[in-house]
């Protein structure tokens, strides 16, 4: 199998919910946003979507031994796109399982999808829902996050988005954005792994990283 050349998928990542996932082409939304408890099933799922990039909302790796934050998010913040909550080491995650439980179940999605993806043929990469939105619709600036979202969302004018959609939702369609500006070159990275796109097209064909 290989994978979809103008598709691109997104997967936010909860704890007891499950993950929300979202496929679009360069158009509009053409799978989901939909909620699959199971990772298996969100293997399976984005298999009959055939996505060329899957972008996912949680963190890739946790930070170092004795450290509380990764590279990629410092660098991240200090770069001003947005602030975000720093994941820290395995120890510190391990301390507290429910509250990062949510982590926890991002790193078995990675590597469920890192197993699949040779056959399917596609790409994944790690994004940020904030820095997303930030980039492709300005800062929040106060608003509340669901009017933000929603707004920047509207203004992108992508077809067939469903007219009730939570913020999970919403977070799932601009996870496969970033997937669609990676692919096109329109992004950067932040330290090796956080994807966030450019607030405009470049002019580059090639992939930019910080």
């Amino acid at each position: 199998m290989t994978a979809s050349a103008d598709r691109w998928a997104g997967v936010d990542v909860g704890a007891r919910k499950g993950f929300d996932v979202a496929v679009i082409d360069r158009n509009r939304v053409v799978g989901g946003p939909t909620r699959i408890t199971g990772v298996a099933e969100v293997v399976r799922w984005l298999r009959r979507h055939d996505p060329r990039i899957v972008a996912v909302e949680s963190p890739r790796s946790a930070a170092p031994d004795g450290e509380l934050s990764r590279r990629d998010e410092r660098e991240l913040v200090r770069a001003g796109v947005c602030g975000i909550r720093y994941t820290p080491n395995e120890a510190a995650l391990a301390a507290n399982t429910t509250y990062y439980a949510w982590i926890a179940n991002g790193f078995k999605l990675y590597a469920a999808l890192a197993a699949e993806s040779r056959a399917a043929g596609w790409e994944v990469i790690e994004c940020f829902p904030t820095a997303t939105w930030s980039r492709l619709g300005g800062k929040r600036s106060g608003r509340p996050r669901a009017r933000w979202s929603r707004e920047v969302l509207t203004a992108l004018q992508l077809g067939s988005v469903p007219d009730r959609l939570n913020q999970d939702g919403r977070d799932a369609i601009g996870a496969a954005l970033t997937a669609m500006h990676y692919d096109d070159g329109n992004s950067e990275a932040f330290g090796g792994e956080i994807i966030v796109p450019l607030s405009r097209p470049s002019t580059s064909d090639s992939r930019n990283r910080v």
